[in-house]
């Protein structure tokens, strides 16, 4: 059973289970993948896999990037990754890793960078519920109303929610549960969404907590 693979987030479609269900999935396209780098305790101090993904030109790399990649014998890829190894688990230069790997029924936790939204107000951004709709009130719907005490501190928080810049952060939905497996074309569905838009580059690994 594999325990990580990067893909690319390809959209969301619906599957029917065995037991007659209608299923929201996400389908991934992971893999495949390429060991461009083990990490091992005697020499970095703890265990850890590279791994390589989507080809690329050779002249779109540059050599520290191009050394790195003939030492492990494959050809340059756009993205790696680094992801924790287990302890009875081993990996060499240049194995490939696929999708055949997982399996229907497995729980993966993904990551991937969410969408963008730019700058937002505090409703959109946290959920503030605005003020009130009455009572005199003309242009201060959404606003985010009081900040902070008045005399002691006299000051805003550091870290108190409100507008700012919103999306575009890593995030990880966890406990997805795998609904297709599609080796010949290298596709994974999970139940449920994933971080990012169509395109994006996600991480799958094998769930550590349930």
């Amino acid at each position: 059973m594999a325990t990580a693979i990067l893909g690319r987030k390809l959209g969301m479609t619906q599957v029917w289970s065995d037991d007659d269900r209608l299923i929201p999935v996400t389908v991934i396209e992971a893999g495949p993948c390429v060991v461009s780098q083990v990490r091992t305790v005697k020499r970095d101090g703890y265990r850890a896999v590279q791994l390589a993904f989507g080809d690329v030109k050779e002249s779109r790399v540059n050599k520290p990037e191009a050394g790195h990649f003939a030492k492990a014998g494959v050809t340059p890829k756009r993205f790696v990754a680094e992801v924790p190894m287990a302890e009875d688990e081993t990996f060499k230069l240049g194995q490939e890793v696929t999708v055949a790997g997982f399996e229907p029924g497995q729980h993966v936790h993904v990551t991937g960078t969410s969408k963008g939204k730019g700058f937002q107000g505090g409703m959109k951004r946290h959920g503030f519920r605005g003020g009130p709709k009455t009572h005199g009130q003309s242009d201060r719907q959404r606003a985010p109303g009081s900040r902070s005490s008045t005399t002691t501190p006299g000051r805003v928080y550091k870290g108190s929610r409100g507008p700012g810049h919103m999306g575009s952060v890593r995030v990880t939905s966890q406990n997805l549960r795998v609904e297709l497996v599609d080796p010949e074309r290298n596709l994974l569905g999970v139940n449920g969404s994933v971080p990012g838009p169509k395109g994006a580059v996600v991480v799958v690994k094998q769930a550590r907590k349930q």
